[in-house]
């Protein structure tokens, strides 16, 4: 692994942070069991440099993909291009693209700074704190440039995903999508997709947005020995990713929708006047079952 990770533990879990990668984490496991609470990144998920194959990273000045090659601020038209080879669309900001550097560190706290003038200026900053057990992590961005903007928060985590695993996530409405991956209008949540109360993931494709979320989310991994209780807050919406046939899936805490930008009213996105900040909070509190002292490689998929 490379020298310049940062780690944290508590008298249950550990945490590997990644300033120079997006700000990311690397993993956030198990201490006794080594069992993985975000998905595991070996040493060649951290050497190929990329934010996406780690545990989770900052979406900041905005969260997901932007259509129509940008999008009006109050001083005129800002112009994006794509940022992902695997995408053609401007995605996730740009703060996870950037080298962060470490402003402050504490037993059980480090606080990881960023400078950014894409596409705009602006400070990021995130807080994680690890205590018995509960991981929080505080997304703030502070807006520096002259001209005011729109901003949008979010988290990007990725979580072990078994046969077993189990969602609770409380929405009023989905948004459906096209086949670019942008919304077309919001509708019921189908019955494969009520969370309101504990529920497996679907088999199928789930890449949408949730609205008129409350900022709670459990997840039950029984056939890993765990639970973790999430909460969010400064995020009415969470984006569910559950690719077919992986390991993973993705429950991103995010202040306004896919393409907010181009939708009436541009939910969720605050305009910054210089100076002004906008902050996402986020946290997740592992809790082992009966079974968590089993070793991490004897519970299976």
């Amino acid at each position: 692994m490379p020298s310049d990770l940062i780690e944290l533990s508590d008298p249950l879990t550990h945490l590997t942070l990644a300033p120079a990668l997006g700000g990311s984490i690397v993993n956030w496991s198990v201490r006794a069991t080594g069992q993985p609470l975000l998905r595991h990144s070996d040493e060649h998920a951290v050497n190929t440099g990329l934010p996406g194959k780690l545990g989770c990273y900052p979406l900041a000045p905005w969260s997901n993909r932007i259509a129509q090659g940008g999008f009006d601020n109050p001083d005129g038209w800002l112009a994006l291009t794509a940022n992902s080879l695997t995408d053609p669309l401007p995605i996730h900001g740009s703060a996870w693209q950037q080298a962060w550097h470490v402003v402050s560190q504490a037993a059980d706290e480090v606080v990881l700074g960023l400078r950014c003038d894409t596409p705009f200026a602006y400070h990021a900053e995130q807080r994680f704190a690890l205590r018995d057990g509960e991981l929080s992590i505080a997304l703030r961005v502070t807006h520096l440039a002259e001209q005011a903007a729109w901003h949008g928060l979010g988290l990007h985590p990725y979580l072990p995903r078994t046969s077993g695993t189990r969602l609770q996530a409380k929405a009023g409405q989905v948004w459906m999508s096209d086949a670019s991956k942008l919304p077309t209008g919001l509708a019921p949540v189908p019955q494969a997709w009520d969370f309101s109360t504990l529920n497996t993931l679907p088999e199928g494709l789930v890449d949408n947005g949730f609205c008129q979320w409350d900022g709670h989310c459990r997840i039950e991994q029984p056939h890993l020995g765990y639970t973790l209780e999430c909460r969010a807050t400064g995020a009415d919406y969470f984006l569910l990713y559950c690719p077919p046939g992986l390991a993973f899936f993705c429950i991103e805490p995010v202040s306004h929708p896919v393409n907010a930008h181009h939708l009436p009213g541009r939910p969720g996105l605050r305009l910054l006047e210089q100076g002004q900040s906008t902050q996402l909070d986020f946290t997740l509190k592992y809790s082992a079952h009966g079974d968590a002292g089993l070793p991490a490689k004897a519970v299976g998929r």
